[in-house]
């Protein structure tokens, strides 16, 4: 038997190899998980960070991006994820706020998740084709209501911010349509280059390059103000439909119970590069806003937009079965 002040000396040298492991990270690759298609603000935002926080950190940060079910999926592997800071996510609006109201059943619950901070945060733009006959949103409503049955409207995934927006679009401006999801903004800004459906609520950053080559047709934006980069497109206010202010965001979100001390140097280094100039300048020229906010505040700030859009979707009696 061994004597206990060796017993001691085991354990505290145990709980020492502990804390170097865990002082240590990262040690290995770093796993950040998209919960969409490439193309879309979730992807383009992950990408953009993902090589700074590789300089940062010392160790590669690999995108995988796990699409599809309204990013039920990438949100459920991450909290199957061991929390150890290898593997993260770059949540957003609509599995982190959205879906709890949205789905009935999740296979996964609020306090499955230890948010990092918030990494950008865009208006959405309503967009059409460049072929489109609707060149100001009131020619789009006429549109709309001379022959309902051929209005259709596309978006990244059910219960994304664009398929909600373009639902709220519908009811603030009294018109119907026919909903077109896609496993991300990427396939659904394909399709509607392709005239596949009527119009579309995107997140700005993926329709913008395609605005700004005249591809698609900027109607309005959500934001509550014109965006510099935009200074002819008009707000859904000066557009004629009130009421309508909608702000999507994406951020750094890793399994519950990964280590304080782990959380705090992921948040430090995400921090430090989304307010890096170059890096805020591009988030800038893309109709976005960098991010930066504590663990502490973006947690609130999440709990915030879930009782938000509970609201909406409750109102709006969009609650569906997953």
């Amino acid at each position: 038997m061994l004597h206990p002040r060796r017993w001691l000396t085991a354990g505290a040298i145990a709980f020492a190899l502990s804390n170097a492991a865990q002082a240590a990270w990262p040690e290995r690759p770093i796993t950040l998980l998209v919960p969409a298609a490439p193309g879309g603000t979730t992807d383009i935002s992950a990408r953009l960070i993902a090589d700074k926080l590789s300089a940062r950190l010392g160790q590669q940060v690999i995108v995988e991006n796990r699409a599809g079910a309204a990013g039920i999926i990438g949100a459920q592997a991450l909290a199957r994820a061991k929390p150890d800071g290898y593997t993260l996510l770059m949540g957003n609006i609509g599995p982190n706020a959205i879906n709890y109201a949205l789905y009935k059943t999740l296979p996964y619950k609020p306090s499955d998740f230890a948010p990092v901070t918030l990494v950008i945060s865009v208006p959405n733009v309503l967009v059409v084709n460049e072929a489109s006959p609707a060149r100001t949103v009131a020619d789009l409503r006429a549109e709309a209501r001379r022959d309902p049955s051929k209005v259709s409207f596309g978006s990244s995934g059910a219960g994304q911010s664009p398929h909600l927006s373009a639902e709220l679009f519908k009811q603030r401006a009294g018109i119907s349509g026919t909903h077109v999801p896609y496993k991300g903004a990427g396939p659904a800004v394909a399709a509607l280059l392709g005239q596949q459906f009527t119009f579309m609520i995107d997140n700005l950053p993926s329709s913008m390059p395609y605005i700004q080559s005249g591809k698609l047709r900027a109607l309005a934006v959500t934001s509550d103000k014109r965006l510099a980069e935009l200074p002819d497109v008009p707000t859904m206010a000066e557009a004629g439909v009130k009421d309508m202010v909608v702000t999507a965001w994406f951020g750094l979100v890793a399994p519950a119970g990964t280590p304080k001390d782990v959380i705090d140097k992921l948040y430090a280094a995400t921090r430090d590069v989304v307010q890096s100039p170059g890096i805020r300048d591009r988030f800038k020229a893309m109709g976005g806003q960098a991010g930066g906010n504590t663990p502490a505040e973006f947690s609130v700030f999440i709990d915030q937009e879930r009782g938000r859009w509970k609201q909406i979707v409750d109102a709006a009696g969009l609650a569906r079965e997953q």
